[in-house]
């Protein structure tokens, strides 16, 4: 028998509360919950004009290593009214100086449901329109990079080779450039 059965049917006892996270107990069970923005997230699926996949690249102070992501952020860290849509075309901009002319949510789901209620979705930018830098607001300290389309998954696997943490969620963006979610072509 599962001892961790009933775990659902206990009281959430707040373990700490942080100013982005705060850890909760349910039972025997241990996760963490983001403190703001309904606990989204949003990762962007941007091709450029030029047909060159954006990847982010930045150091992730929990793994002690640089990661390559696709451009990603918070739903709502500065807005409690803030939207998917409104947050990728935000922090599409911050990372990497690019502008979509629109952008679609294709996607909504768990990033890791044994561990934290966070949930990411996927949005696609369409239209980019470089308008400026990128790098990321503070200190992010993002590199930005464009990579070839058809070179994007050889790439990853020669970072990764070099020493970089690669995001998993990376595979299904670039399912996605040319897929909807369930595997109907992308109508122009």
């Amino acid at each position: 028998m599962d001892d961790h059965a009933d775990d659902h049917e206990k009281p959430v006892e707040i373990i700490y509360d942080g100013k982005w996270l705060r850890m909760l107990r349910r039972g025997r069970w241990e996760y963490v919950e983001r403190t703001h923005g309904k606990g989204m997230a949003v990762i962007i699926i941007a091709v450029t004009p030029a047909d060159e996949v954006l990847f982010v690249e930045q150091f992730r102070v929990p793994l002690g290593s640089r990661t390559i992501e696709m451009p990603a952020g918070l739903v709502g860290d500065d807005d409690a009214s803030d939207t998917l849509a409104a947050a990728a075309h935000r922090e599409l901009v911050e990372e990497t100086g690019w502008e979509p002319g629109r952008v679609e949510v294709l996607l909504v789901g768990p990033t890791s449901s044994g561990m934290s209620s966070e949930r990411i979705a996927y949005v696609r930018a369409r239209d980019l329109v470089k308008v400026g830098e990128g790098g990321g607001v503070g200190n992010e300290d993002i590199t930005v990079h464009h990579v070839p389309r058809e070179r994007a998954p050889a790439w990853l696997m020669e970072k990764q080779r070099e020493g970089f943490e690669l995001d998993l969620k990376l595979w299904g963006g670039l399912w996605m450039i040319d897929r909807d979610p369930d595997g109907s072509p992308v109508a122009p």
